[in-house]
């Protein structure tokens, strides 16, 4: 029984594991999507304030000065839009550049709530057919197995039977 329940909990520990590099890759997927519209927008945005010969700086600047808080908000928008293209191109090239260990171990650090979260909404799983699918998957099972199988084991040392050593006696 400890064996099978081990082998049960490794297999599922196994499958978890193994979804981690293909969450990884949609999650990267989305990330440089939500990348390149931004960087559209924001060309777009320098392209136009070039053409009309102002910086980028003063592009936006400008919205602030107009008297109408409507264009002022519009202005403050486009800065947090280059804030956030900024940050979002920094954490691609940082996941792109990552080995599989890395993704897993500073996942936390590139996740982005509102990209995160629509990934996971529309993950599909897949079958690991990657080395590092396939790596993750190993893992998972010899994890799952030890801790389901030491569990197990604990949990039916009070119903295990004595051994009981007879002596013989010489007379």
């Amino acid at each position: 029984m400890r064996r099978t329940l081990g082998i049960i909990g490794g297999l599922a520990l196994g499958l978890s594991l193994s979804q981690f590099p293909e969450y990884a890759q949609q999650y990267t997927q989305r990330l440089g999507g939500a990348v390149d519209e931004l960087r559209i927008i924001t060309t777009e945005f320098e392209v136009a304030a070039k053409e009309a010969g102002l910086t980028l700086e003063q592009a936006i600047d400008r919205y602030s000065k107009t008297g109408d808080s409507f264009i002022a908000a519009r202005g403050e928008s486009m800065a947090r839009t280059f804030s956030r293209y900024q940050e979002l191109s920094s954490t691609l090239a940082e996941v792109r550049g990552a080995t599989g260990w890395e993704r897993f171990t500073r996942m936390p650090e590139y996740f982005d709530t509102e990209i995160g979260r629509r990934t996971l909404s529309d993950y599909q799983p897949a079958v690991p057919v990657t080395l590092e699918g396939l790596s993750y998957a190993a893992a998972g099972f010899a994890v799952g197995y030890v801790i389901l199988s030491a569990i197990v084991g604990v949990l039916m040392l009070p119903f295990r039977r004595r051994r009981v050593r007879y002596v013989e006696r010489r007379p």
